[in-house]
């Protein structure tokens, strides 16, 4: 990842200027899937925004993207990772995603995430080894484990 690539924590008031880039950022596939609705994107992501999960990710100075991770007893959820389409594709979210791997691994837990069908969200967290555990109509979820060192 570049080294103009800062991670920090968000405040309240972040968000929302992050409610707003995930709307955004979900646009397509909501059209796609004929479900968009600004309002209810905006409003599900305000209901459980906390603070304390939500990394900010700056290029330059500039929000480029966020990602909420929450730490369950076990497991690791990786709730929204979002980068903005100009950024996406400069590997940003894979070293989102290989942190939060590497923190799971050191926790012996699972990362579990969603991802709405159709968005090309999926086919990224397949590469990045997460397998389908279940389907509904409106998402598929994932998980990926940590394999275990062999015992000596």
């Amino acid at each position: 990842m570049s080294a103009d690539i800062r991670i920090e924590t968000a405040d309240a008031a972040d968000a929302e200027g992050l409610a707003a880039l995930r709307v955004e950022a979900m646009r397509p596939s909501l059209e796609a899937a004929g479900r968009f609705d600004s309002l209810r994107a905006r409003d599900r992501f305000l209901s459980t925004f906390c603070a304390a999960d939500t990394k900010i990710i700056r290029l330059e100075g500039a929000v480029v993207g966020f990602f909420v991770v929450r730490r369950n007893t076990d497991h690791i959820y990786l709730d929204h990772l979002y980068v903005t389409s100009a950024c996406q594709g400069r590997g940003i979210g894979r070293s989102i995603v290989d942190d939060v791997q590497a923190e799971a691994r050191l926790a012996g837990l699972p990362v579990r995430l969603m991802a709405l069908n159709g968005s090309p969200a999926n086919s990224f967290y397949q590469a990045c080894g997460f397998k389908t555990v279940s389907k509904d109509a409106l998402d598929t979820y994932y998980e990926w484990v940590p394999l275990r060192k062999p015992l000596s």
